[in-house]
């Protein structure tokens, strides 16, 4: 396994609205249970070798803890089952080198918040092209929060933050918009209620006809019907989506604010199999809902 060690720099960068970010390792017992919640294969088949990026930077909200798992996650998913090989990084020469980039079959924003694309413009063109190409992008929660001076990287994205009503202390309530799709077979068919931060999107760039949307919020649960704070006066409030994106794919999930995301095996497998559908290996339709 090829893994690029976490650099000070990167540390000293890390300034946003949580302060200076430190990496700290998962607890032995947490990565033991992540491990036996992966196993040793993932849904589909790798069609062939694969080598996916995990960027996680921050400019903004720092999501310290669900750095850690997710990358934790990420590192064991790459370990015990060869599906991909893993890289990680927080230095944006990994995304404004073209050359560099383009050797990533996907390139995973794990949390990052309101990345710096006026001083690091390449960013912009290379991750577009990387997805139009035939490449891979997949996002997780804070992922959302970030291209805010990029109209054309949050339209890829196909979500930008707009506040979040269900905080992290509730318990919410989620539907599956397809029971029976490929991506949402870890939730077995029904819907579900977890406690996790769910983000309400700005339109635009959000619109539903350009997505498939996977999962959304269940209002026929009052308390998340009754969360403060909403914007949207269609109550379209999605949580999951995938899309197809010039010749790539774009997944984007709203969970994983923090570490429950990942100690938990319906959640965790939706982002597995979301990293998979990125990577072209696990096939799904993503034609979107207007379509």
């Amino acid at each position: 396994m090829k893994t690029i060690m976490l650099k000070t720099v990167c540390v000293l960068a890390m300034v946003g609205a949580a302060g200076a970010q430190v990496l700290r390792p998962v607890p032995l017992d947490d990565a033991g249970k992540i491990a036996g919640l992966i196993g040793d294969s993932l849904t589909a088949q790798p069609a062939k070798p694969r080598k996916v990026l995990v960027f996680w930077r921050c400019e903004g909200f720092v999501h310290g803890e669900a750095i850690e798992y997710a990358n934790k996650a990420l590192e064991i998913a790459a370990q015990q089952t060869k599906a991909f090989d893993a890289e990680f990084s927080c230095d944006y020469r990994m995304l404004s080198d073209k050359k560099n980039l383009m050797k990533y079959d996907v390139v995973v924003l794990n949390n990052t918040t309101h990345l710096d694309t006026k001083n690091n413009a390449a960013m912009v063109p290379n991750l577009v092209d990387f997805v139009k190409s035939g490449r891979g992008l997949c996002v997780i929660h804070g992922g959302a929060d970030c291209f805010y001076d990029s109209p054309e990287l949050a339209e890829m994205v196909g979500g930008l933050f707009d506040g979040h009503p269900w905080g992290a202390g509730g318990t919410w309530a989620f539907k599956l918009d397809e029971p029976g799709h490929p991506l949402n077979r870890a939730f077995g068919g029904k819907g579900f209620k977890a406690s996790d931060e769910i983000y309400q999107q700005k339109t635009p760039p959000y619109e539903r006809s350009k997505l498939r949307v996977l999962v959304s919020l269940d209002f026929s649960d009052e308390a998340t019907a009754k969360a403060k704070g909403q914007k949207r006066a269609d109550n379209d409030y999605a949580v999951s989506w995938i899309r197809p994106y010039g010749a790539g794919r774009v997944f984007y999930t709203s969970f994983a604010h923090d570490k429950r995301t990942y100690l938990d095996p319906a959640r965790l497998w939706h982002i597995l199999d979301g990293l998979q559908y990125t990577l072209g290996d696990l096939k799904a339709d993503d034609t979107p809902a207007a379509k």
